[in-house]
């Protein structure tokens, strides 16, 4: 039975031997932010702690769009700190009643994964008695809190590139990173469901509409999916990235078959509720970009309307070094 609460603390050891203290509060959301957060001095920590906080909540088997919660950190961590990470999870968890746990809490750790519930470790090089310890030799994974199983192991993730084209040096292949795991229950079609945390608002309530389209269109909506959207470099223009969103959660929901390497692809639409892919521009470019990073195994898809201008030998290239090219004009039929 869950029971939330108005308010928890959890903290954490500092490196300087002092603590640091993480406090959610709970209250309806009404049509505000779920997570919101506060670090003193530090937007960009503030922000960094949103994210730990939404990817951990991905490997939840419910999810509840109710309420808010509003976290706040008293005092600003050492550089590069990151073992307030765990703390700040835990007090998510402690104020919408998903682990109960014996106060006063202390825990140390961090991660890269939170999506996948790991903990990869602590930077804390020792520890009093008593206090909750992340990474391999102690706390693992989110779902030991409730004596669960991995929750990781219930999560499908799968990536697709990108070309990211600017007309710069730094110009190559992107990726977009999906990850899905099951709700229990039906789910209630909530796109809130739908979290990408490294994205401005405008972004993810687009990636949202994208998702939900081409989900409708193979018969799968967004209600069922507890989903999280990751992007190797979140600071881009541009929409001919959704087609390799859309392959990406096709994937992962195992709507797709596997390519040995990696899919590459571009397109848009304006219509993905009906599964059809649009062109998007920089038809030359993004193909010289794209024959230049492409490698054994990769699967490249591109819209149907580039195949008249295709650049001479392109195919016979990426033959030649073990890719394979399609121009599709409709999702489901690749």
């Amino acid at each position: 039975m869950i029971i939330p609460r108005d308010e928890a603390r959890c903290a954490s050891i500092a490196s300087d031997g002092g603590r640091l203290t993480v406090t959610a509060t709970r209250r309806p959301r009404a049509g505000r932010a779920d997570v919101k957060c506060s670090v003193p001095g530090a937007p960009q920590l503030a922000a960094q702690m949103q994210q730990v906080v939404r990817l951990a909540r991905h490997t939840e088997a419910r999810f509840d769009s109710r309420d808010q919660v509003v976290l706040s950190l008293d005092r600003l961590p050492a550089g590069g700190e990151r073992d307030w990470e765990l703390a700040a999870v835990l007090a998510d968890r402690m104020v919408r009643g998903v682990v109960t746990l014996r106060e006063p809490v202390v825990a140390n750790g961090w991660s890269d994964a939170w999506h996948l519930g790991r903990i990869d470790g602590r930077m804390l090089p020792g520890a009093p008695a008593g206090v909750l310890l992340g990474g391999a030799d102690a706390l693992a994974h989110l779902g030991a809190l409730n004596g669960q199983p991995d929750p990781g192991a219930a999560v499908s993730s799968a990536r697709a590139w990108f070309p990211l084209h600017s007309g710069g040096e730094a110009d190559g292949l992107g990726w977009v990173e999906v990850s899905v795991r099951p709700l229990d229950g039906d789910g209630d079609g909530d796109d809130d469901a739908v979290s990408a945390p490294d994205l401005d608002a405008v972004r993810q309530a687009q990636v949202r509409t994208v998702l939900a389209g081409a989900r409708h269109f193979d018969g799968r909506g967004v209600a069922g999916w507890r989903t999280t959207v990751r992007f190797g470099e979140a600071r881009f223009s541009g929409d001919s990235y959704q087609f390799a969103l859309v392959m990406a959660d096709r994937i992962a929901r195992g709507r797709e078959f596997l390519a040995r390497g990696r899919v590459i692809a571009t397109g848009r639409s304006s219509a993905w509720h009906a599964g059809r892919v649009e062109t998007v521009d920089a038809l030359a470019a993004k193909c010289a970009l794209i024959a230049r990073e492409a490698a054994a195994g990769d699967r490249i898809l591109l819209p149907k309307e580039w195949e008249a201008g295709l650049p001479p030998g392109l195919r016979a290239d990426l033959r030649a070094r073990g890719a394979s090219l399609a121009c599709v004009e409709r999702i489901g039929i690749i």
